[in-house]
């Protein structure tokens, strides 16, 4: 069998990819050999006598596996984790969920009645500024105050 390198380095050229991912047909190899200009690769390469491979890319099965695992709590021990807590949920992310959940929650206790508009915006503002820890501890906090 004769070289066939010329062909191949054309044939790279024109499919713009390495020489190592063309492809060509074994049954027409004396065709290939006979193709000397870029015209007649041209035309093997519309015949599909010559092709390129497909390019090799890393497989994300196990990446989506982990992701799956992890979406449901698993793999995400202490001896997963490197940074503090602050670095991987930002404090302010942190503040954010935490007030929205109590403004929620005091929004929906004004529309239903179960307090006055006057002590919402007492909690509201209390709530503003970091009195509560968490949802129940401002219903706590509101239940206390009504006892009084």
């Amino acid at each position: 069998m004769s070289q066939i390198s010329g062909q191949r380095r054309l044939a790279a050229e024109i499919l713009g990819c390495g020489v190592n991912r063309i492809w060509f047909n074994p049954e027409k190899i004396s065709e290939i050999q006979q193709a000397i200009s870029r015209e007649d690769i041209r035309n093997l390469i519309q015949e599909g006598v010559v092709a390129a491979h497909q390019k090799r890319g890393n497989s994300r099965g196990r990446a989506r596996a982990m992701m799956a695992k992890r979406s449901y709590g698993h793999c995400k021990g202490p001896g997963r984790r490197k940074g503090a807590a602050g670095s991987r949920t930002n404090s302010k992310e942190r503040w954010v969920q935490r007030i929205r959940a109590q403004r929620r929650v005091l929004r929906d206790m004004r529309e239903s009645g179960e307090i006055e508009p006057t002590v919402y915006r007492r909690y509201y503002r209390r709530a503003a500024g970091g009195q509560f820890r968490t949802v129940s501890h401002l219903k706590a906090q509101i239940e206390i105050g009504r006892n009084q």
